[in-house]
């Protein structure tokens, strides 16, 4: 399975958490881009027999981001304090 294709896999599973938790992509760019809501990220998925697609779209009010999984080097955890410092 390619990088990309387990990211977008990670991210999917982590948006469908229940209780859901916040999570940060880190971009190869050095970019930080903090999911606070499940809402917050919308790609489509894919399924067994079609794989999905390549881009993500963020759009909070603090971000407003358009990339590809492909670009993105670590999922991380975030703690929801750090967020509402």
């Amino acid at each position: 399975m390619p990088r990309a294709d387990g990211i977008r896999n990670e991210v999917h599973r982590l948006m469908r958490a229940v209780p859901f938790q916040p999570f940060m992509l880190v971009l190869e760019n050095g970019d930080q881009v903090v999911i606070e809501h499940p809402e917050n990220i919308a790609f489509e998925a894919g399924t067994p027999e079609r794989p999905g697609s390549p881009d993500f779209y963020v759009l909070s009010n603090k971000q407003h981001i358009y990339s590809t999984f492909a670009a993105v080097t670590n999922v991380n955890a975030v703690d929801r304090g750090v967020l509402e410092r």
